[in-house]
């Protein structure tokens, strides 16, 4: 592909109609892109976690929910936060991966908890997205083992400060 293809891309808030597409851009990711970190057995299990649509219906309507949409529309990445600013999601399509997307949704999840009051800003984050999260200024706080369905896997308990950015911007 031409590098100087620039495609574009939107980013708007979740909505309840997009429940399948995000179950499956969850599922496909996790299976697909994390495969370089965990085994196959692990991938499967916590891929089964987005199996419930209910789940992501009430993340939806808890979180600040956003996704990011290409020019037909399709979704091609997530990403959600508690009022609490708990960063539980960020998921971007195995197609798209490497294009911005992740950091053009976490900025806006940012301008979000900053706008809110959110001082800190807390994440699970999967050996596969360490290197990102840590290029984006978060630190690990502790690396732990949590249970998907049934299997434990490796992930890092990471956090970044949101204070020194907001004398920044």
């Amino acid at each position: 592909m031409n590098q100087n293809m620039k495609i574009d891309f939107a980013i708007r808030v979740a909505q309840q109609s997009d429940v399948i597409e995000l179950r499956d851009l969850y599922k496909n990711t996790v299976l697909e892109i994390n495969r370089r970190d965990y085994s196959q057995e692990e991938v499967e299990d916590w891929a089964s976690c987005g199996d419930d649509l209910a789940k992501i219906k009430g993340m939806i309507e808890t979180h600040y929910f956003i996704v990011a949409v290409d020019q037909q529309s399709q979704v091609v990445g997530f990403s959600s936060i508690t009022p609490q600013g708990y960063l539980h999601s960020m998921f971007i399509h195995k197609d798209f991966q490497g294009k911005g997307i992740a950091t053009m949704l976490l900025k806006e999840i940012e301008r979000y908890a900053i706008a809110e009051g959110i001082k800190q800003i807390t994440s699970e984050v999967s050996i596969t997205a360490r290197p990102f999260f840590e290029k984006n200024g978060y630190a690990v706080k502790m690396e732990q083992k949590r249970r998907a369905n049934q299997c434990c896997l490796t992930n890092f308990w990471m956090a970044k400060d949101l204070d020194k950015l907001n004398k920044e911007l």
